[in-house]
């Protein structure tokens, strides 16, 4: 009996290449979105730290805006919340990534790797979804009459 050893070619076919882009085409779609949300969390947070800075920046002196720094531990609860979120965000991204760096890799060494890209793809998707309550947790407190006047 002869054992037949079949070995990788030197260049993936079209077909296989065509194949392995549109099994991670949706992936790739989600990596999209998540680095979107990311930008959105960035910015939130930024804004947040600069209200925390003009709010610091208030001297003893200044009775009329004094009461802004009251505001601060609330800042410091929305900061966490969007640090928090952002944290969530890039591990879904990450994630997501080897979803697709895992879809070339097994395509190309013939491996099945389904059950691996599913696993993957839940565990980005918890991550996400828990950056997403973490954002609906800073929202609720980002809205305060303290914001609306300076």
């Amino acid at each position: 009996m002869e054992t037949v050893v079949q070995f990788l070619p030197v260049t993936p076919s079209i077909d296989q290449l065509g194949r392995i882009i549109a099994n991670v085409a949706a992936p790739a779609f989600l990596l999209g979105a998540v680095a979107a949300f990311i930008s959105v969390l960035i910015s939130r947070i930024n804004r947040v730290i600069d209200r925390s800075q003009f709010i610091h920046g208030i001297p003893e002196s200044d009775t009329s805006r004094m009461f802004l720094k009251a505001d601060l531990p609330r800042l410091r609860r929305r900061a966490a919340l969007l640090n928090r979120s952002l944290l969530c965000s890039v591990v879904a991204a990450i994630l997501t990534a080897l979803i697709i760096i895992i879809a070339f890799i097994s395509a190309l060494l013939r491996v099945a790797h389904e059950y691996g890209a599913a696993i993957l793809f839940m565990l980005a998707m918890l991550m996400f979804c828990a950056s997403l309550v973490d954002l609906a947790r800073e929202t609720r407190i980002a809205l305060h009459d303290n914001d609306l006047r300076v």
